[in-house]
């Protein structure tokens, strides 16, 4: 992909993309609430990769998340607590629509997160491209797509009224999503859209958006695709794969399988494979310390591959039916629910 580090914006989901919350129920949304910010759990890797797109410089990160604004002091020491430094930090006004009689709001992740994308879109740099991260809890995958798609003018409004109405958005909201839609500049302008599998969904019920959506079972994944797009090279993804090893539990022979399989995907292929063995990333104790040696077999691993692997696929964009596909995705999340609810009992 090639992509310039510097004119790259991250886009952040918050719940189950970086922290491992749990809000299918009164009780879990209570006890979130109520979560000091020393107490509340990172998605394993999350923090890690965050700190080293920082260290790109980038055009910025962008926390977007359906956490109600009264959480904001909380999350922001969270975070902090973690080392990640943000750009932009925006959080839902639960508290502002109900008061206003708007209760399906509290549910409603499509017209909160659309307005407010299409909002920093409308008030941002045209040229910057855009990397969303999510997860499989709930639309995110449809949500950022269907931004993508409108942006880039392959969404006429008649099909966005028919997804809004579809969606039961509050009718006195549609005019100004609408307005929003046509304020922004007309660009291709989302390079990836990452899910992380809390649900875990299968990664073949994603298939309907394309492989814009890179749907990943850990942050490694999505950094050896950030890899190969240009934007982090192989020594912060080995810093990455240190910090699962070391925090996590996660092992090099489970990493390199993660490899594989974004490789068998087409999202990864020979080029990563060949910086990831470049032992000219250094596997001494003074760069990686304990974990120099898993990292010195992973390198083994990935010069084996890279002969063995093709180029990887390019982003291949294809036509996306939004009014139809919105029903079959909630129910496939809807059906990934109660299997989540089922396997905590």
């Amino acid at each position: 992909m090639g992509l310039d580090p510097h004119r790259v914006l991250y886009r952040w989901d918050l719940d189950k993309t970086y922290l491992r919350t749990e809000f299918d129920t009164v009780r879990d949304l209570l006890r979130t609430a109520v979560e000091k910010p020393i107490d509340k759990r990172t998605v394993p890797g999350a923090s890690a990769l965050l700190r080293e797109l920082r260290a790109t410089e980038p055009a910025g990160i962008a926390i977007l998340s359906g956490s109600p604004s009264q959480m904001r002091k909380a999350l922001e020491a969270k975070l902090r607590l973690d080392g990640v430094t943000w750009d932009h930090f925006t959080l839902k006004p639960s508290l502002q629509k109900l008061l206003r009689g708007k209760v399906r709001f509290l549910r409603d992740q499509l017209s909160y997160k659309l307005g407010a994308l299409l909002t920093a879109r409308a008030t941002g740099e045209p040229d910057v491209r855009e990397m969303l991260f999510g997860d499989d809890a709930e639309a995110d995958a449809f949500i950022y797509s269907l931004y993508a798609d409108i942006a880039a003018g392959r969404i006429g409004e008649e099909t966005l009224l028919a997804v809004f109405e579809r969606a039961r958005v509050y009718k006195d909201d549609i005019p100004h999503l609408i307005h929003l839609s046509r304020q922004i500049p007309r660009r291709d302008h989302v390079a990836r859209i990452f899910i992380h599998l809390d649900r875990m969904r299968s990664q073949s019920s994603f298939e309907d958006f394309g492989n814009r959506v890179c749907p990943c079972n850990n942050y490694f994944q999505a950094a050896v695709v950030l890899l190969e797009s240009g934007v982090l090279d192989a020594a912060a993804v080995y810093r990455i794969a240190v910090d699962l090893i070391l925090r996590d539990g996660f092992d090099e022979v489970g990493l390199v399988a993660s490899f594989d399989e974004m490789a068998r995907q087409g999202f990864v292929g020979m080029d990563g494979a060949r910086l990831l063995a470049d032992r000219s990333v250094e596997a001494d104790g003074n760069t990686f310390g304990i974990a120099a040696r898993s990292v010195a077999k992973m390198q083994d691993h990935f010069s084996e591959r890279e002969g063995r692997l093709g180029p990887s696929k390019e982003v291949a964009l294809h036509p996306i039916d939004y009014v139809d596909l919105f029903s079959r995705d909630k129910a496939r999340a809807h059906a990934a629910k109660r299997r989540a609810k089922w396997r905590r009992r």
